[in-house]
Parts: structure tokens; sequence; C-alpha cells
């Protein structure tokens, strides 16, 4: 009787917990910010925009609520990137073939970093503005 490995049901195998998988999700947190920095012009040019809008917007808030309002916005649109090009390259792993929904799945994105700085400037303005 023969044995084929593919056949055979394997038992799941079992996911770290605690300390050990809190170093490995930092590791990957970190593959992941390397390979955007790396790969992704538009995430280096939003990090530059950060480096120099997170310091003005911690000095110009006047309250905690301030300083919050003008860095958080500066942090979601880093995050909007991130997830933008993880579709990004999701879709191009997936095929280099143009196809409606591959181009739409990728303008969506866009769309939503387009969104998330339109929240950054209307936050600094509805806040800076207001005094």
């Amino acid at each position: 009787m023969s044995h084929d490995r593919e056949a055979e049901p394997t038992a799941p195998r079992a996911k770290p917990q605690g300390i050990v998988r809190i170093w490995r999700a930092c590791g990957n947190t970190l593959r992941g910010l390397a390979g955007a920095f790396r790969e992704e012009a538009a995430f280096r040019q939003e990090l530059v925009l950060a480096v120099a809008v997170i310091p003005l917007g911690l000095w110009l808030g006047q309250t905690g609520v301030e300083r919050a309002l003008l860095v958080g916005p500066v942090l979601l649109l880093l995050i909007v990137e991130l997830l933008n090009s993880s579709i990004e390259a999701v879709v191009d792993r997936v095929g280099l073939e143009r196809h409606r929904l591959s181009g739409l799945a990728k303008d969506i994105g866009s769309a939503a970093v387009f969104m998330a700085f339109v929240l950054l400037v209307t936050v600094w303005a509805l806040v800076l503005f207001d005094r």
C-alpha cells in the first residue's frame, strides 16, 4: 500500500503564543515597514511629510486633544498607504495583465489614501483656524 503524503491530512501547526508570538509579530512589522520604505515611493514621501508635520503638530497644538487631532491624521495617512500598498502588491502578485477588477481595487486603494489626506488637511485647517 503506497502512501501519498499530499493525500494524508496533517495536523495543524501550533501557533506561537505569549512572548514568542509578540517577538515574531514585531519582526513581521519591521519587515513590512522596511519593505514599504524600500518598494513604495509614496510611502517614503508620506513618511517625510510625517517627520515634518508630527513635530509641528505637537508644537502647534495647545492642548492634548489638539495635539492628538493634529498628529492622528498623519499616522492614519501612513496606515492607509500601507494598506493600499499591500492591496497593490496582492493584485500584482495575482497577475500583471490588465483586468477591470484589478484596476478598480488599485483605484479604490488610491482613493482611500486621498481621503486620508483630505482628512489631514481638514483637521489641520479646523484646529488651526479656529483660534
